[in-house]
């Protein structure tokens, strides 16, 4: 199996860049990804157990990798919802599976968004990782419009080794995350 595009470019261009600019002495200290987390929460799921097939067929399909249910912890009865009920839908992706998704979302689903600026950089969280949301999942070309029942979104996090969101943002800016313009 061939090794991802991003994966020869963050092991050829990006940690010297990171290692370059911010003065690291090992190349075990420049920040890495570990893993891409794809979350898709399914709240009519409550009322229609088929939602959350269809969810797991599509995200299965948009990561290449099986998606598996996501479960309730506690009862909600103002929302009818009772403990250990499924919810939601998520997958982890590491390794070569994650730098071919990143690749595919910034160079093909990221550009296919209406009215497309870029995505916002107050998706960090102090530690490193960064969280943003799709409205629509029918901007990556693997779902099939005449398929889908209904338009519904997702929450994408990156999960890195950086210390600060600094180094996070430099690091994910390196890989091709297309940030708006101006900030940082």
């Amino acid at each position: 199996m061939a090794t991802p595009r991003l994966k020869e470019k963050y092991t050829k261009d990006v940690v010297k860049h990171l290692q370059d600019k911010f003065q690291y002495k090992s190349v075990m200290q420049v920040p890495r990804l570990s893993k891409i987390v794809i979350n898709k929460g399914i709240g009519a799921a409550v009322a229609d157990k088929k939602l959350i097939d269809q969810g797991l067929e599509e995200i299965t399909i948009i990561a290449g990798q099986k998606a598996v249910p996501t479960i309730s912890k506690k009862a909600i009865s103002n929302f009818k919802l009772r403990e250990k009920m499924p919810i939601g839908v998520k997958v982890t992706l590491r390794g070569n599976r994650m730098f071919e998704f990143l690749d595919r979302l910034t160079s093909i689903a990221l550009p296919r968004v209406r009215d497309f600026q870029g995505i916002s950089d107050k998706g960090f969280d102090g530690r490193g990782n960064y969280t943003f949301g799709v409205k629509e999942q029918i901007i990556f070309p693997e779902i099939q419009f005449d398929k889908i029942n209904k338009i519904s979104g997702m929450d994408i996090t990156f999960v890195t080794t950086a210390n600060t969101d600094e180094e996070s943002y430099e690091l994910l800016k390196s890989l091709g995350m297309p940030f708006t313009k101006g900030k940082k």
